[in-house]
């Protein structure tokens, strides 16, 4: 390196330094994450993150206010508590694309998901987990909801969570939880305890399952996106006016709403290109309708992505 500034006009010199710079500074970030370590100046949202819902979103929002926001996820839960398993509401390969469309709401800045093996962290009393947050992650502040509980069994609570910070000398910020304002309306399990009212991930469960995809955007703050993949075709039937294709149930990576028949969705594919189409979505499969195009030319061996509108009543 001093050999080429050496031989760099000198107006160059500070231009090449800011590369070089900006360069050893992405690797060490990358370097961080690799290893297990939260960068400097990094505020962590506390939650379990399964819908990735507007009181998620609250509280990365809050986070991004005090330091460079990220997602505290847990990994392998359902297999250590031996949940049944059950398809996520975000897919996987699509949570990095939803928590960059927070951006705006948190400073420009896309906030990152940072994930901990569950089994890591399982039997650890609420001292030890925030001790390791502190010492181990290097996390300099924690925001947590109200309701949040955290250690073995569940031991602490919100208010415990900001004394042990306080004593490792990280920074804690409780907020309000993000109430749902439709809960009056709407058949929850009132026997959970953990039910408040507030917007959560069940709630968005609950909407699914009924179809009510109107309900679902408003806790979601966005359309729910199904991800699919198609490898082959199953049925493909067109006309001079109507394109379908169908695809096995198998081929989905996340959950879909109530099988049905639902208008005014749009086919995602590619960098965000959408086509409107209709879906109908039977015991076994999945079926897209799109007028005036060919689907072939969009759906053949891609991820593909489909927002939903409206259930139609009564069509199945």
């Amino acid at each position: 390196m001093r050999t080429l500034l050496k031989h760099c006009p000198q107006w160059q010199v500070f231009p090449l330094l800011l590369v070089y710079f900006i360069l050893f500074y992405y690797f060490c970030l990358c370097f961080m994450l690799f290893v297990g370590i939260i960068p400097p100046g990094g505020i962590v949202a506390l939650g379990k993150f399964d819908a990735l819902h507007i009181g998620h979103r609250e509280l990365a929002i809050q986070a991004s206010k005090v330091g460079t926001p990220y997602l505290l996820s847990f990994v392998g839960m359902a297999e250590v508590l031996g949940w049944e398993p059950r398809p996520p509401v975000v897919a996987q390969c699509d949570r990095k694309r939803v928590l960059s469309s927070w951006s705006p709401y948190c400073g420009n800045v896309a906030p990152k998901e940072f994930q901990v093996q569950f089994m890591s962290v399982r039997h650890l009393s609420p001292r030890q987990f925030v001790e390791k947050l502190a010492k181990e992650l290097g996390v300099c502040g924690v925001v947590a909801g109200e309701n949040y509980r955290f250690g073995y069994k569940a031991a602490g609570d919100a208010l415990e969570l900001v004394r042990l910070c306080d004593e490792f000398g990280m920074g804690a910020y409780i907020i309000n939880s993000v109430m749902d304002r439709n809960q009056g309306a709407r058949n929850i399990d009132r026997c959970d305890l953990k039910e408040r009212g507030q917007v959560s991930s069940t709630r968005v469960r609950h909407a699914l399952a009924e179809g009510d995809m109107k309900y679902v955007s408003e806790l979601l703050g966005r359309k729910h996106c199904l991800l699919l993949v198609v490898k082959d075709y199953e049925r493909l039937t067109s006309t001079s006016s109507k394109h379908r294709v169908s695809a096995s149930k198998s081929s989905l990576l996340n959950l879909p709403p109530k099988d049905g028949y639902y208008e005014n969705c749009s086919l995602v594919f590619g960098e965000r290109h959408s086509v409107t189409c209709r879906v109908s979505i039977d015991t076994t499969h999945i079926h897209l309708e799109a007028d005036q195009v060919d689907l072939c030319d969009y759906v053949y061996s891609q991820v593909l992505g489909i927002e939903f509108g409206e259930l139609k009543v009564n069509c199945v």
